[in-house]
């Protein structure tokens, strides 16, 4: 046998070695993940009586990221103060967040642990909609999902309307569109998930509000998919249309996409892109709690924890958006 024979059996082994290994982490992720969606979806059909209920699921990413990767940090302190006690613990609406059915915590995708054994992000992503599928699984539990950054509403997005059946009706938040074709040579960019979701036919409408950092390409690529773009410079115009929408409407439902930088950053400075002219908190409240729709899935990213203040004052507004959404979909 030569020698170059041998070299190459010896590759091959080592690679099926790394695959396997790999298969294993990935195994041994989406198992954690099923049995707490298991847990909770249980806890809430023996409670009774509710139709949706909002599961968090943390996606702890930010090497998508085109400039800093603090999102990955996010999920944890948006937890904390969700629950940190500077203030009690019912919605605007008046749901309380300690009732089951209101609200349950499966937990995060390992994201760092998958990618140290060298797992690309074709399957990373595959491994996050695999996630959410498995949560949506247990009815009545429904994702709302803690970034990190914006790529990762394209693998939640996906999950949600193959697991569905069909497209949803998309809100999304954002001071900017995220709608490159495939940014600086990245087809998973944070910059480019609205595109991937688009082009997979998931939405079957997709409205962006809050935007005010468009270059050509984003308006190009909205003309493109048929996005309904409202710009910050219009907003006050736009507002009666804004606060009293109806969407999902012989699709799927909706689903709710908060990029945190939709808010002014007096609101949120603890962001990677700061905006300056976005949206105040109760523009984005009120936009929310008038919306009319089955919401089927949300998430809240791109809070960045590395350029937060010293209070936290950017996680406790991550966290009061994640508080009213899980209100908005819990009935």
């Amino acid at each position: 046998m030569s020698k170059i024979w041998q070299r190459g059996i010896r590759y091959f082994s080592y690679a099926s070695s790394i695959e396997k290994g790999q298969s294993r982490v990935i195994d041994a992720s989406l198992t954690l993940i099923r049995e707490r969606a298991k847990l909770k979806g249980e806890l809430v059909r023996l409670i009774g009586g509710a139709k949706a209920s909002a599961s968090l699921l943390g996606v702890p990413l930010g090497h998508n990221s085109s400039f800093l990767q603090g999102p990955a940090f996010a999920p944890p302190r948006i937890r904390e103060a969700i629950w940190c006690g500077s203030t009690n613990s019912s919605t605007e609406e008046g749901k309380e967040l300690k009732d089951a059915r209101v609200l349950t915590d499966v937990g995060d995708v390992p994201v760092q642990e998958i990618r140290d054994c060298g797992v690309d992000d074709d399957r990373l992503m595959n491994v996050i909609s695999e996630s959410v599928k498995l949560v949506m699984e247990e009815e009545p539990l429904r994702p709302l999902v803690l970034g990190g950054d914006h790529s990762i509403s394209y693998p939640v997005v996906r999950a949600v309307s193959e697991k569905l059946g069909g497209p949803v009706d998309i809100l999304h938040l954002d001071a900017h569109p995220d709608i490159y074709d495939c940014f600086e040579g990245n087809k998973y960019s944070h910059a480019s998930s609205f595109a991937r979701i688009m082009e997979g036919g998931y939405a079957r409408r997709l409205l962006q509000v809050g935007i005010r950092s468009i270059n050509q390409e984003g308006r190009e690529q909205g003309k493109r998919f048929g996005v309904e773009q409202y710009e910050m410079r219009t907003f006050s115009r736009d507002r009666q249309i804004l606060e009293n929408l109806k969407l999902g409407e012989g699709v799927k439902g909706v689903y709710i996409s908060i990029d945190v930088d939709c808010l002014d950053p007096a609101f949120a400075p603890g962001v990677s892109h700061i905006e300056p002219g976005g949206l105040s908190f109760r523009d984005v409240l009120n936009i929310l709690h008038n919306l009319q729709g089955d919401v089927v899935g949300a998430d809240v990213v791109e809070f960045n924890p590395q350029r937060d203040t010293v209070d936290g004052m950017t996680a406790m507004v991550a966290a009061k958006l994640v508080r009213e959404l899980a209100a908005k979909i819990s009935k």
